[in-house]
């Protein structure tokens, strides 16, 4: 399988992992603690396999770039956390530091 396919799976679960934790409410309810531990689970596993193809530091760049940036948008949108020009000005660093990192390989 593709590494990148590989990554990308491993980032889309980390996500939902982190999204999972916020719904815990600290590990308070069942449901979406298990899918945190699901979650989390999946995307170290599939972070591992990635790592078999792509660089350490490649793909932990942009597994924790994206996931950043995935995972803050998910915040905005779901949980409706705040949104402003800084917080927009820091993801699109978080991105391009992920495309320079991608394009210096």
């Amino acid at each position: 399988m593709n590494p990148y396919v590989l990554l990308i799976s491993s980032i889309l679960f980390e996500v939902f992992g982190s999204s999972m934790m916020k719904a815990s409410n600290g590990f308070k309810k069942l449901v979406p603690t298990v899918g945190l531990v699901i979650g989390m689970g999946s995307a170290f596993y599939f972070l591992s396999k990635a790592l078999e193809h792509i660089p350490l530091g490649t793909a932990y760049a942009i597994w924790s770039g994206a996931g950043t940036a995935l995972t803050a948008i998910v915040g905005i949108l779901v949980w409706k956390e705040k949104f402003n020009l800084k917080i927009l000005l820091g993801l699109l660093i978080i991105i391009a530091g992920v495309v320079v990192l991608k394009l210096s390989h």
